[in-house]
């Protein structure tokens, strides 16, 4: 018999770590390979772990609701001998050459992963000066936790450990907070968790700027409530206003591939595709998932794709293809009533988009007054890489574009 080490793995392109949300194994417990053995969260995925063996669970090396990151430890099992080499190992022989010597460890010590680096950064700690315990001598993400609950690097180059674990960059909280009788505490976990994470870094990162214009669809919302019934009779799921304004947006983009871009280490890589992200919340969670190439569909598929991905996200069954690849965010806020907000960028992208709840407004037109369907779009934008000219110009045309969508205008099909 041999015992063998089960890692965390990479759920999603640009994916460092996940949270252990629900063990499906016990200690004891013997399992297949490709068996589920855990429910893991990312910013990107709810998924599930399969094993990398078959044989018995000896110990769940990690406790749910704890971060940790990709390639640590999640469980150990006990396989046979014969059957000890999994998929995995065998791909990270093939992959990953082994380290022979001095040279090679060193270079091994110095591949910081974005989690190490945004901690150090954040908490001005020297990587130099910690000794990593991962492979190689290389520092993980635990190693600089370890410095932060120590209160930073000692004066004599030591690490004392700490007396218990930090399993997640901390948020920016007082601890000094007073209880009072009556008040709830909630613990940060699972999805809440790695959202509040994820806009931490994003607000941390980008220099957000903010633009807003009001857009006239009276015409708009005459054609979508003329064609929603016999839409629904022929497709089968209904005919919402969303579809018309993702429609609008993947068009302008095309035309300004500059908004279509994410910063990358000190670049600006501006995307060929085309693929937009939005938000579904189900409940407590909230998922990011894409539809592809939307510059490329007509608004009766990219109508199609929300309600599958909705469908999916309610679900629970959701992807990693489908929340992978995003290029821009465009929000449908105005479910909620809102006609007003500032969204935060998902990180890396560019801008997002908060499209808001359509309103009656008095509108003065050939000096008389008229009730017209008015809506905001607010558009947060990551200053680096756009400024206030060509996203003026973005909005505009896609304000141009929504004011003439019409029956004479446009086919959905």
């Amino acid at each position: 018999m041999a015992l063998e080490k089960i890692t965390m793995p990479q759920l999603g392109e640009s994916v460092t770590e996940g949270t252990v949300s629900n063990w499906l194994v016990k200690v004891g417990e013997e399992v297949n390979k490709y068996d589920p053995i855990a429910e893991v969260l990312t910013d990107k995925v709810n998924a599930e772990v399969p094993s990398s063996f078959t044989g018995e669970i000896k110990e769940l090396v990690v406790k749910e609701g704890e971060t940790i990151a990709v390639g640590e430890v999640m469980c150990t099992i006990e396989v046979e001998e014969m059957n000890k080499k999994s998929t995995q190992q065998a791909i990270a022989e093939e992959e990953i050459p082994e380290i022979k010597n001095e040279s090679n460890q060193e270079s091994m010590k110095k591949r910081y992963s974005p989690a190490v680096l945004r901690l150090a950064q954040e908490n001005d700690i020297d990587l130099e000066q910690i000794t990593g315990s991962g492979k190689g001598g290389r520092i993980t993400r635990k190693d600089v936790e370890k410095v932060i609950q120590n209160g930073g690097l000692p004066q004599m180059g030591h690490v004392s450990q700490p007396k218990s674990t930090i399993t997640s960059a901390p948020l920016n909280t007082s601890t000094n907070l007073k209880i009072n009788e009556g008040d709830i505490e909630i613990p940060v976990t699972g999805i809440r968790k790695t959202i509040a994470q994820n806009m931490v870094r994003s607000k941390h990162e980008i220099p957000h700027a903010w633009m807003t214009i009001e857009v006239d669809v009276t015409e708009l919302v005459s054609y979508r409530n003329k064609i929603k019934g016999d839409f629904q009779d022929k497709e089968g799921f209904k005919l919402t206003y969303f579809p018309f304004f993702v429609k609008a947006v993947s068009e302008a983009l095309k035309k300004f591939p500059q908004v279509n871009s994410t910063w990358q280490n000190d670049k600006i890589i501006q995307r060929k595709d085309i693929n937009l992200s939005i938000a579904v919340a189900v409940e407590d969670q909230l998922f990011v998932p894409v539809i592809k190439n939307a510059d490329e569909k007509s608004i009766k598929g990219i109508a199609k794709d929300i309600h599958d991905l909705a469908t999916k996200a309610r679900n629970h069954s959701l992807s990693v293809k489908d929340l992978e690849g995003g290029t821009f965010t465009i929000n449908n806020t105005g479910i909620f009533g809102s006609i007003h907000s500032m969204g935060i960028i998902n990180h890396p992208q560019a801008a997002i988009l908060q499209v808001e709840s359509i309103v009656k407004r008095p509108v003065i037109i050939n000096n008389m007054f008229a009730a017209r369907d008015i809506v905001n779009l607010c558009l947060s934008l990551d200053h680096r890489i756009l400024d206030g000219l060509v996203c003026g110009r973005f909005l505009a045309f896609i304000k141009e574009r929504l004011e003439n969508m019409n029956e004479d205008n446009i086919n959905i099909y």
